[in-house]
């Protein structure tokens, strides 16, 4: 895509970067330009088609929740996108981003589940016997995540192994901040009748303080897990219904042994998926 004043310069599965087209490139930029697509991507493979308005939708929920988190340092800035991405888009800080997904859990769900199964673990950390799927965890867990390369998969580490890639103090730095900003959008989102299950962070340096800075999308549909709490305290088969892309990971895990190029997307999955990323902002913010 074509923006006036602004120069692509990278795509991941579902963002393109942008500098002001008067730099030379992204390490000496001060700025970039955070663009959401409506690409969906799930078990490290970008899907077709992508979910209509999916960008805009993530988008707003990210500003809405840097507002929400205030006292946490954020990396946008006040400037306006270009009209032509104007609600998919946002004007950020450049930092000199650390190379861990901050993923901190609140309850058994997922890839945890799967682990605590067959090991009484998540993510290596011992947990008490008897646990179902989707309950609450005695504490959040911060179980971080060394973010891979383009097309690779990103592999869960220690915090050990955190400590090796950034140094004791960024990681405890690390663990702590993620624990924070989960305890307080957690209480929000409780108050709204929501529980958050499960998010990862980003975080960056900034590059003149060397201050950590929340960084990329958060507390996304994307980036995240959301139940319903009536729903989830009633109990039964529908208990764990997400306001995220669990619908599309679901499908595809019925019908795809995740080799080769993963199958369309029906247009039913596609629509129910953009129905509950809609539910969830409305639930959230209105």
């Amino acid at each position: 895509m074509i923006i006036p004043g602004w120069r692509h310069v990278y795509s991941g599965k579902v963002r393109d970067l942008y500098i002001p087209d008067t730099e030379s490139d992204l390490d000496s930029s001060p700025s970039m330009l955070l663009v959401a697509s409506d690409r969906v991507s799930a078990f490290d493979h970008v899907l077709e088609p992508g979910i209509p308005g999916k960008g805009a939708l993530l988008t707003a929920l990210s500003r809405w929740w840097f507002e929400q988190l205030a006292e946490f340092l954020n990396h946008l800035l006040p400037t306006d996108a270009p009209a032509v991405v104007a609600d998919r888009a946002m004007v950020v800080r450049t930092l000199n981003m650390l190379p861990v997904e901050c993923v901190v859990r609140g309850y058994l769900a997922g890839s945890g589940w799967i682990e605590y199964q067959e090991s009484g673990t998540v993510c290596g950390i011992a947990l008490p016997t008897g646990l179902a799927n989707g309950d609450r965890l005695p504490e959040p867990l911060f179980t971080p995540a060394y973010k891979a390369p383009l097309g690779e998969h990103d592999e869960n580490i220690s915090f050990e192994q955190t400590v090796e890639l950034v140094g004791a103090d960024t990681a405890r730095e690390l663990r702590d901040t993620s624990l924070a900003i989960f305890r307080r959008a957690s209480a929000i989102a409780e108050s709204r009748g929501l529980i958050l299950a499960d998010t990862k962070f980003e975080f960056g340096r900034n590059r003149e303080t060397g201050e950590l800075t929340l960084s990329d999308e958060v507390l996304t549909s994307d980036s995240s897990r959301y139940w319903d709490a009536a729903t989830y305290a009633a109990g039964g088969p529908n208990r764990l219904d997400s306001f995220d892309k669990q619908i599309v990971r679901d499908w595809l895990s019925a019908n795809w042994d995740k080799t080769g190029t993963p199958p369309v997307l029906p247009d039913a999955i596609v629509t129910q998926t953009a129905d509950r990323y809609r539910e969830l902002i409305s639930r959230l913010t209105e």
